[in-house]
């Protein structure tokens, strides 16, 4: 029984020994693994303030600018903590890190599929600058002004003021139309005028009446074409160019030029007709 405690504690102390010999030799490893660690963590924190600044001169989205910097700051840990564990020798423990994190990210991406493809469609929006808060667009059936975009959904308030929330994957896989692309957008209006009207004065005069309101950049012309022998009128089509501006829509645009239209017609005394129907009593 002596034998054996004495054998025990022999090869408690030899173990002992084999360890305090150990941390010994890899205490320069340790130290420059830890140091190597703390300044991976110092780096990290000022990256992510450093990239979030950055950020904002091309991406007013503050939540997509907060998930990209986060993003650069866990890289950057990450990075540090390979070194460090490469510098500690434990390139076992290492593989079996990145191959558990190979598995969990495959979990992660498979549940949350949709989620992630609407938060890459949002960066990619916010990256490309396609579509920005202000512009008015249409996309998915629905037609609006952007108020907001975050990392899952673009949310457009419409001429109702209603608000619809449109996920990002959606916006990216249909086509989509913004109005905030384009500085200068071609509108077209119809109207009739009656048949005793003199026919070149009322070009003459709707030509001019649209150039004073929005006049043509060099290069573009108002496009004034008789279309059709109506059944009380000589119906015409007005094509002209605006500014492409956050607060004049199409719909006020056309507003704007009927009314202006309507007012010189009346001043030269021009009448638009409108369909009359005559009923007649054979009895």
């Amino acid at each position: 029984m002596k034998e054996q405690l004495e054998s025990s504690w022999s090869k408690l102390l030899e173990k002992l020994s084999g360890w305090v010999d150990s941390l010994v030799l890899n205490l320069p490893n340790f130290l420059l693994a830890l140091l190597i660690f703390i300044l991976a963590s110092w780096l990290s924190r000022n990256l992510q303030g450093f990239t979030n600044k950055y950020l904002r001169k091309i991406i007013k989205q503050a939540s997509i600018r907060s998930l990209i910097s986060n993003v650069v700051s866990i890289l950057v840990i990450v990075i540090g903590l390979i070194l460090a564990l490469s510098i500690l020798n434990l390139d076992g423990t290492l593989k079996s890190l990145l191959a558990g994190a190979g598995v969990a990210g495959l979990a992660i991406s498979l549940a949350l599929q949709g989620t992630l493809s609407n938060t890459f469609s949002g960066l990619f929006i916010a990256i490309k600058d396609e579509i920005k808060i202000g512009d008015w667009i249409e996309t998915n059936g629905y037609s609006g002004k952007v108020i907001g975009i975050d990392l899952r959904n673009t949310k457009v308030k419409e001429a109702d003021n209603n608000i619809v929330v449109v996920p990002n994957k959606l916006i990216l896989e249909k086509p989509f139309k913004n109005y905030g692309l384009t500085r200068r957008i071609r509108t077209t209006i119809t109207c009739g005028v009656a048949y005793e009207s003199d026919l070149p004065a009322v070009k003459k005069i709707a030509i001019e009446a649209i150039e004073k309101l929005y006049p043509p950049n060099q290069g573009e012309q108002i496009e004034f074409y008789y279309t059709d022998f109506g059944d009380s009128s000589i119906d015409f089509l007005l094509r002209f160019w605006v500014d492409a501006r956050e607060n004049l829509t199409a719909l006020q645009v056309k507003s704007e030029a009927i009314t202006t239209i309507k007012r010189v017609f009346d001043d030269h005394e021009i009448n638009i007709p409108f369909p009359i129907r005559t009923i007649i009593n054979k009895e």
